[in-house]
């Protein structure tokens, strides 16, 4: 019997992973197959990339404080892009399923929820490494920043960044879900209300003293003072990579439970065969 039930689950895991690989396929032939969206992918971080290292190199010839802190918009504009193209890779991904009616299929297919999940992670994933690439390559080449050179600190931000997206991105996939295309702009501003919030370009003292509680619940906030506390101090703060970890952990469990139940919701109420505004 044992022996059975562990064959039983060698498939099942087997099976699970052809249906995931199957769906990032999919998703890949969609990418590779149309160059705009290729160009999409690289061009506004490129311009923003263009835009802020300008800046802070006119701001490092006038200001010896940003002078000493070469990359401190760079940094900051490169790390958001992550966050910012990670959530919106995954959301516009399912979006796609549902502008072409075919996410009924596919829930009605032996994919599993956890599966598709697990699928539009992936292809977050591919999406963030076509456009963060190159964009990474360009601001050495202009600006002779390398934002790899940060080392195990830029994959500890990088991780971060990554699972904070990812529940954002869960729980707003959810909403559209369960109350279809008219909620699809939670998807696209969502994450542009952390922008002044995240103080992704200031300190979070310049914030007011109230709004400064709102700011330190964010995990990406601990992930942007950390840089600041790198270049400006040279110092890798530990303690805030484990505050941020501890709130990623908060942040996608709610992402993923909020998700699951307006899926459930949405399969009671047949939203998902109605795909409309």
């Amino acid at each position: 019997m044992t022996a059975r039930t562990s064959q039983a689950n060698h498939y099942d895991l087997r099976g699970s992973l052809r249906r995931i690989g199957a769906m990032i396929l999919r998703y890949w032939y969609l990418i590779r197959s149309s160059w705009p969206r290729i160009l999409e992918l690289i061009y506004w971080p490129f311009v923003q990339m263009l835009m802020w290292g300008f800046l802070q190199t006119h701001l490092a010839q006038t200001s010896s404080y940003y002078a000493q802190a070469a990359g401190l918009f760079l940094g900051g504009v490169l790390l958001w892009d992550i966050l910012v193209r990670t959530q919106l890779g995954f959301s516009l991904s399912f979006l796609e399923e549902m502008w072409s009616r075919n996410l009924g299929h596919l829930l009605m297919s032996p994919l599993r929820a956890n599966e598709l999940i697990a699928a539009l992670m992936s292809v977050s994933m591919l999406r963030l490494a076509i456009g963060f690439l190159p964009v990474a390559f360009f601001a050495y080449a202009f600006f002779d920043f390398n934002i790899f050179s940060l080392g195990p600190a830029f994959i500890a931000f990088f991780a971060n960044l990554v699972f904070t997206s990812w529940g954002l991105a869960l729980a707003t996939t959810g909403v559209v879900l369960r109350y279809g295309l008219g909620a699809e702009g939670f998807a696209w501003f969502i994450v542009f209300i952390l922008l002044p919030l995240c103080c992704v370009y200031y300190p979070v003292s310049i914030l007011p003293e109230w709004l400064q509680y709102v700011s330190l619940s964010l995990p990406p906030t601990y992930v942007f003072e950390g840089l600041r506390g790198i270049l400006l101090e040279g110092v890798v703060k530990t303690d805030l990579l484990v505050k941020a970890v501890l709130l990623n952990a908060v942040v996608f469990s709610i992402g993923y439970y909020v998700f699951r139940r307006l899926l459930r919701s949405a399969r009671v109420h047949g939203s998902l065969m109605q795909m409309g505004e």
